[in-house]
């Protein structure tokens, strides 16, 4: 019998029933007339989401990645130094685009389980009288090893050392799933992507920016041409695009916003630790725990579960896979093999994160494990029970 298979990795997130109708639709011309009638609204509505006032907020045909580098090569100049620690795999990665752009940046290594080193990097900044940290890089929620860092700690940081520097977040696998304040924290720049919290197919880098980026954009020389904020800014302003957009996408982004708005952010972000919680709990009641090392550090979109000694956490994702129709994230470099990720974002509810927890029990004992069959399962069941007035906004 055919069947679709059970999507709990953090991204691609699953797609409510109202989101795929708003995409099926034919083909437009984004050069029409009345198109700002959906464009303009758009980027109005994303503000709310970054919960900005006063910044700007851009749409690339992109993935997340594409966002790091637009907001890097429009507001900083070749060789200018930034700070950034990683702890994680897409950590690593924005650092290594750092590298590859040619910009001098002081990278603070920490173990794989912790987030952003705010005492650290407050001892960096502090030390660094003449300003020559132009930027400070910080992953909100690394999804490798499913940790959240204390942005706004971050933001107390460099106001505390009356440091200049622009804060950049990467808030891929946050926005619109865990609390983020871009004007109340300070930040300069906040990155996502279309396929984790706002429910959609890959295929858009929405980002935000703040008055200062954009003034930092003025005096930036870097070469750029896609990512052009300029480019964007002339034709955003009436509600059209330097080049061909993803229109399918944005009719999906109208419609994600919609549901976001209608179940309220505040009560999504708190649907969002309810979920993460009974998942937390799950694995408190298997006897294993997380890649995070410490509860202040604990993701509410996605959970990284460390295997028992002599179980491959790659074999727990196939055998889920194959055997149960279930998807798992496998463990990324330093914890391949040692972790498997439950994604517990988007549209989700709990009947659907119960079913993924009983999966994932047979899978842990089908590869070794000793696991309690239902343990897990009557952990979650026990907490989401005792919360049964929350309402799921799954579709």
């Amino acid at each position: 019998m055919q069947h679709h298979t059970g999507l709990f990795i953090p991204g691609p997130t699953n797609i409510p029933d109202p989101v795929r109708r708003a995409m099926n639709l034919p083909m437009e011309d984004m050069r029409a007339p009345d198109f700002p009638e959906l464009t303009l609204p758009l980027f109005r509505d994303l503000k709310r989401v970054f919960k900005t006032e006063t910044g700007q907020a851009f749409i690339y045909p992109a993935s997340g990645t594409g966002g790091w580098e637009a907001v890097l090569t429009n507001t900083l100049n070749p060789g200018d130094k930034v700070l950034i620690a990683t702890f994680g795999q897409f950590s690593l990665l924005w650092a290594d685009m750092c590298r590859r752009l040619g910009f001098d940046t002081v990278v603070v290594d920490r173990p794989w389980g912790e987030g952003v080193p705010v005492e650290a990097f407050a001892d960096i900044l502090a030390r660094d009288g003449t300003h020559r940290i132009r930027a400070v890089l910080a992953t909100h929620n690394e999804t490798a090893t499913g940790v959240t860092s204390d942005i706004a700690g971050l933001r107390r940081a460099l106001d505390a050392a009356g440091h200049p520097a622009l804060l950049y977040v990467d808030g891929v696998s946050s926005v619109a799933s865990i609390d983020l304040r871009m004007d109340e924290w300070g930040l300069d720049a906040v990155v996502s992507g279309s396929q984790k919290g706002f429910m959609l197919p890959t295929g858009l880098a929405i980002v935000a920016v703040s008055q200062k980026a954009l003034e930092a954009h003025r005096s930036s020389k870097f070469p750029r041409c896609f990512f052009s904020f300029e480019d964007m800014m002339r034709t955003n302003k009436d509600g059209y695009f330097p080049y061909t957009p993803a229109t399918t996408l944005l009719r999906g982004l109208r419609a994600s916003l919609d549901l976001l708005f209608a179940e309220g952010l505040e009560n999504v972000f708190t649907r969002h630790h309810h979920l993460a919680e009974g998942v937390r709990r799950a694995v408190t009641a298997w006897g294993l725990t997380l890649c995070a090392r410490e509860p202040k550090w604990h993701s509410d979109t996605v959970s990284a579960i460390v295997v028992p000694e002599g179980v491959d956490s790659t074999q727990v994702a196939r055998q889920a896979y194959h055997r149960y129709g279930v998807s798992f994230g496998i463990g990324l470099n330093k914890v391949a093999g040692r972790v498997f990720r439950i994604g517990h974002l988007g549209a989700l509810n709990e009947p659907m994160l119960l079913g993924a927890l009983g999966a994932a029990e047979m899978a842990l004992a089908d590869c070794g494990a000793r696991i309690a069959f239902g343990s897990g399962v009557a952990a979650a069941q026990s907490h989401y029970a005792s919360r049964s007035n929350l309402t799921a906004a799954a579709a």
